[in-house]
């Protein structure tokens, strides 16, 4: 099917921006070709992923680009890199791993990318308005912005991502388009105590669940509490695009495009599942690893905490000293504010190590630990026995805190009871 161009769009295939435009926008046209699109849409800003170095594939790419001129047209954010910058110490990376990855995030900065150094782009301020259309990459940025947000973006990899920001435009398929925004699939939450219901740990289980069952489909989730706060249904995306392959889901009553089921549906039956207790404890045990209580390291902030998850992570410390390596993950734009406010002072005085710009999991900082590794996150409990070859146990917050300072596992099961 030929794909419907503009007259930019012909201008930039034709060379008129330079050698690198015209590789961006073939490859977008390529895409849609792929997709089974007819025309392309303008996006009003991306956020790129091929920032962070994998090898040398990235690298090459990059300086292909940056040689043949390119520069984003539309505002554009970078995510997590190989590298804290802000913190050059911490990586344990080789030398020559670390002089490719910084040459790889500083061609990005240069094709006009925003440093921001984030997989949480929606804590910017700029972050997308309700039915816009953008071109993000990063799995729980994409999945946030589509559900929380109700912007409209696909799953735009390394490579599309930036050539997406070049040439402004993206292929009208896939969550761009209503007819495939709607939920194929109902999870209704089943005799689920409110304690649970209450508490932070529930949605990274949620999520990995979630994950596990829709894979790459739409679901709608119902009986999630009014007012559940943006980083509960942020560790719900992350855990659900970690396990599986969501790029939006619907919480009934909560998210934009769910004001009711119908509303998620569209009005169509669609199959339900029933959430129970006994399969969230289910999939809880599946976020863990390791079953001693021998504790290596501590690690939050997956995806980046947001100025409130600091907050709360120095309350719960309460000028303790952390007794195993304690790390946090945060964006440079957060981690600024709360300088402002003294909270990294207080993180630092309870020997809490802060990373910037990239993530425990990605990243050689933790170094050899001796014991698990705990976190609240479904996402890095996810990745990180592949990714860095740990042992990993999954608990609340408050149970990695508690943890931290018993230099040992904790975990609160009354949570998990029945009720």
């Amino acid at each position: 099917m030929p794909v419907e161009l503009s007259e930019r769009d012909h201008a930039l295939l034709d060379g008129a921006a330079g050698d690198a435009s015209a590789l961006a926008m073939r490859i977008v046209v390529e895409m849609a070709q792929v997709m089974g699109a007819d025309r392309l849409i303008d996006v009003v800003s991306a956020h790129v992923d091929g920032c962070l170095y994998h090898g040398l594939a990235g690298l090459e790419f990059a300086e292909r680009l940056a040689t043949g001129g390119a520069r984003v047209h539309v505002p554009t954010t970078l995510n997590v890199g190989y590298l804290d910058l802000l913190h050059p110490d911490r990586s344990r990376a080789e030398p020559r791993v670390a002089a490719n990855a910084r040459r790889q995030m500083d061609l990005y900065v240069g094709m006009g990318c925003r440093p921001t150094w984030t997989c949480a782009p929606y804590q910017l301020p700029e972050r997308p308005r309700f039915g816009q259309h953008v071109a993000w990459a990063e799995s729980n940025a994409i999945v946030f912005c589509n559900s929380v947000l109700g912007g409209r973006t696909n799953r735009y990899g390394d490579f599309l991502d930036i050539c997406a920001a070049i040439s402004g435009r993206v292929p009208l398929a896939g969550l761009h388009r209503d007819e495939e925004r709607r939920a194929r699939l109902v999870l209704r939450l089943d005799g689920v105590p409110d304690r649970l219901l209450g508490s932070d740990v529930l949605y990274p289980v949620l999520g990995h669940l979630l994950g596990r069952e829709a894979g790459s489909a739409v679901a709608a989730i119902v009986g999630l509490p009014p007012g559940t706060e943006e980083d509960r249904l942020k560790a719900l995306g992350a855990a659900a695009a970690s396990s599986g392959a969501v790029a939006m889901f619907h919480a009934v009553g909560l998210t934009p495009e769910a004001p009711t089921l119908e509303g998620a549906t569209g009005g169509e039956a669609v199959p339900e599942m029933p959430v129970t207790l006994a399969r969230l404890r289910e999939a809880r045990d599946a976020l863990s690893t390791a079953a001693d209580r021998e504790l290596g390291a501590v690690s939050v902030g997956t995806p980046h905490a947001s100025l409130p998850e600091l907050e709360r992570l120095a309350s719960l410390l309460g000028g303790a000293r952390a007794r195993v390596p304690t790390f946090v993950n945060t964006g440079r734009d957060v981690l600024a504010e709360a300088e402002r406010r003294g909270i990294v002072r207080a993180l630092e005085d309870a020997a809490v190590t802060i990373v910037t710009d990239t993530c425990t999991y990605l990243s050689p900082i933790i170094g050899e630990v001796s014991g698990a590794v705990m976190t609240d996150s479904g996402k890095w409990a996810w990745y990180a026995p592949a990714t860095l070859g740990v042992e990993v146990v999954f608990g609340a917050l408050e149970d990695c805190v508690r943890s931290a300072l018993a230099g040992r596992v904790e975990r609160d099961e009354g949570v998990w009871a029945d009720a």
